[in-house]
């Protein structure tokens, strides 16, 4: 017994004894007060009641407000104003005069305005400077005008990217730790004065969007016309025909594979630029040019561009059975040999059916990666795979992608680039022209793999330092390559 009440008395840990935590141990969420009861407010209202924090909300009818969300209380402006030291401007700016009446209730007060204009230049300043102007006591922060009410209630809100901007530095802290424990990340972008910048942010249609769109356009464009000029306007000046039907389907599911083909080299071909920059500088902590940098930030939306257009391709082939033309040639082949009244010799190409099966087995398989790199773009995929799975998928599958389609598009002209007949007044047909961006990636992307090229850079990169001309006497200094 004694034994065992010494070990016992050994083995009592006093440093964690545990005693029961009673209401008054756990800390009052901190109170957050919102100006304005619409969908931005309510939403706003929500999201913070979810992450811990207590509402108020200020309404000019606290009685007949409308429903807000379960947990909120409501009550005058000048009461939820005294009660909280956060408050959230979720109205107009047509409306901001009744501040004017509350400047007694806001000294000191923190202001967030998330308040934004329909247009540009609609007033002479910024809706946070003419804010600050109305309640000199306060400290004015904008900031949050970015997130919709549709986020807000949907939670997609993690790791999306918000700015903030004011004169005071606390205040900016303050409204900071509040975002970043919605699960936003704060972008700091100085004093009030950036304002007008933050305001004109939503404004902006689609800005990551605008090369890419360009691109796409550009080239659905020039091989719109190249193929007409090529298909339908060759046929009728050379062989009096009238095909101009086709420029309904079978020009577009010409047009439709080639830019999405070249569309999906544009996203990998900026990468292989940057490794050879890398190389021949011998570092890769130099920074890379604007256009460089402006080209490499937008390959996600080129590559779901691309996917579009696959999208349209696939389709348009499925339905190429069903064209009026199409029936019309198999039946007119059938009626034929039915007034001739005799038979056809119809032998079994072995070459042609190989050709034919990997040239649909290449599609279909080319289409499904297409899809997955789509998928794993998505945030709410791409955000559950770590970063090795995600560099995986989008580097390794997105090359072995390229390299799928390509050779889909190599397979379809096997047994036609040496016949002259493809040649339609001297020019390639569009084929050929679209293999000539992914070819070039895909060539430079297996000599980069090669241990010899890095050797060549470095050495040719040493050779240009030698020869250029010495800062102090301007002249040349001989070398041996």
């Amino acid at each position: 017994m004694t034994v065992t009440g010494s070990r016992s008395e050994e083995m009592r840990p006093e440093s964690v004894v545990l005693h029961p935590l009673g209401p008054a141990a756990a800390p009052e969420p901190d109170l957050m007060c919102i100006f304005g009861t619409g969908d931005l407010g309510r939403s706003l209202g929500l999201r913070l009641l979810q992450s811990g924090y207590r509402v108020v909300y200020g309404s000019r009818r606290p009685h007949s407000c409308g429903p807000l969300p379960q947990g909120a209380q409501v009550m005058s402006h000048a009461a939820a104003a005294h009660s909280a030291s956060l408050i959230f401007i979720c109205v107009h700016r047509e409306h901001y005069d009744f501040l004017e009446k509350l400047t007694h209730h806001l000294q000191g007060k923190v202001l967030v305005d998330l308040s934004n204009n329909l247009k540009k230049g609609v007033y002479p300043e910024a809706n946070a400077t003419y804010l600050q102007k109305l309640v000199p006591g306060a400290a004015v922060v904008k900031g949050l005008n970015t997130l919709s009410a549709w986020a807000l209630q949907n939670g997609l809100l993690a790791g999306k990217q918000v700015y903030l901007c004011g004169d005071s530095a606390e205040a900016k802290q303050a409204v900071a730790g509040m975002a970043t424990k919605l699960g936003l990340t704060v972008l700091d972008r100085g004093s009030l004065s950036a304002a007008r910048e933050l305001e004109d942010f939503p404004l902006r249609l689609f800005p990551e969007w605008r090369l890419p769109l360009r691109v796409a356009v550009g080239l659905t464009a020039f091989f719109f016309f190249y193929l007409l000029l090529r298909d339908v306007i060759y046929a009728y000046v050379e062989q009096d025909k009238d095909i101009s039907y086709r420029i309904m389907v079978t020009l577009g599911n010409k047009v439709f594979p080639i830019v999405s083909l070249v569309m999906l080299s544009l996203c990998y071909l900026p990468g292989v630029i940057a490794a050879v920059l890398q190389l021949y500088r011998g570092t890769k902590y130099k920074r890379f040019p604007d256009w460089l940098d402006r080209w490499m930030v937008c390959r996600k939306q080129m590559g779901l561009l691309a996917l579009a257009f696959a999208f349209l391709h696939s389709i348009y082939t499925f339905i190429t059975p069903l064209r009026y033309n199409v029936r019309y040639k198999l039946i007119s082949l059938v009626v034929d040999e039915m007034k001739k009244n005799k038979t056809t010799p119809f032998y079994f190409d072995d070459t042609e059916a190989w050709g034919t099966d990997s040239f649909f087995m290449l599609g279909i398989l080319g289409f499904f990666l297409y899809v997955l790199l789509g998928l794993t773009s998505l945030p709410s995929v791409g955000g559950s795979l770590s970063w090795r799975e995600f560099s995986f998928i989008q580097s390794k599958l997105g090359h072995l992608t390229l390299f799928i389609c390509t050779s889909h598009g190599y397979i379809y002209g096997w047994n036609k680039f040496l016949s002259p007949s493809t040649y339609k007044w001297y020019t390639p047909p569009g084929y050929m022209l679209c293999l000539i961006v992914p070819s070039v990636v895909l060539v430079f992307k297996l000599l980069l793999l090669l241990p010899c090229v890095d050797r060549t850079l470095t050495r040719i990169r040493q050779g240009w330092e030698r020869n250029q001309p010495s800062e102090e006497t301007g002249e040349v200094k001989a070398t041996n390559l």
